[in-house]
């Protein structure tokens, strides 16, 4: 895969390949993800309530099962994956521009006995040397924020499809009647210049010949999850101090407050999108 990445590609790369970044998601969202959950309770644990979110992407499709090909776009440490695999006896191809958080995931796809069924490609979602119409569903939970050229990422999926294939994703949205210049704290962070919205992936989905059939629109679960992440990290900021600095929790702490802040006045939301090719 090219390694010719664009600056904000670049830039999610060395964040996510950071010590701190690595042993912050590591250790704080459950071990296995790093993507929102849905939640039963504002006190639930963030692993259950990351199962619970993959399975309810799954839950939008009924194409998975043994003979399913699956590609995760920016899968993290692959939990998605191997919680799919273990589930369904699924293949699934996870495309993640970390190469730290690709050692782990591939590590745990071992330990658990999937690595069988899981293949992890280092590189970037927006240019994947993969033939067309390879697998019939493209996944995404909470990684195509990080792109600025979101429209190429869906065109990207839309390629990989299969005829009749499936599109389901989540992802942390402003929302379409946003004002933008209130997000500029989390732009800045996150080093973009907007976030993607209901619309804009509608938008780039229908010119990529794809039909929405769903959006499952979860704002109030992004509230939970950033509140419940920045609990955990208050809680247990004495031990996380062994592995992470110290000016990255202050900043993570910073961040996630926007997030709320955000969510709570209703300039951003969070869902789960289903169209099919």
């Amino acid at each position: 895969m090219s390694k010719d990445y664009s600056n904000e590609v670049e830039v999610a790369r060395s964040y996510y390949n950071s010590p701190d970044a690595h042993n912050f998601y590591y250790r704080i969202w459950g071990g296995e993800d790093l993507h929102l959950g849905i939640y039963e309770s504002d006190d639930e644990e963030i692993y259950k309530a990351s199962r619970r979110a993959v399975d309810r992407i799954a839950s939008h499709t009924d194409r998975i099962d043994e003979n399913t090909r699956i590609i995760d776009f920016g899968g993290g440490f692959s939990g998605s994956a191997r919680h799919l695999a273990h589930k369904y006896g699924c293949h699934v191809t996870v495309v993640n521009l970390s190469e730290t958080e690709n050692e782990r995931g591939r590590k745990m796809n071992k330990e658990q006995g999937l690595d069988h069924l899981i293949d992890v490609i280092d590189g970037s979602y927006d240019d994947i040397p993969l033939e067309d119409n390879s697998f019939d569903v493209v996944w995404s939970e909470d990684a195509i924020l990080h792109s600025n050229n979101k429209p190429k990422v869906i065109q990207e999926a839309a390629r990989l499809l299969k005829p009749g294939g499936d599109l389901v994703f989540s992802d942390p949205m402003q929302t379409d009647d946003c004002d933008e210049s209130v997000l500029q704290p989390i732009y800045d962070r996150i080093k973009l210049s907007s976030l993607g919205s209901p619309a804009l992936y509608r938008s780039a989905c229908k010119e990529a010949g794809l039909k929405e059939i769903a959006f499952e629109e979860l704002g109030e679960h992004l509230v939970r999850h950033y509140s419940r992440v920045l609990e955990e990290t208050e809680k247990n900021e004495k031990d996380l101090l062994q592995y992470v600095s110290q000016e990255y929790i202050d900043n993570m702490k910073k961040g996630l407050r926007h997030w709320i802040k955000g969510g709570k006045e209703g300039n951003l939301t969070w869902g789960i999108f289903h169209f099919k090719a």
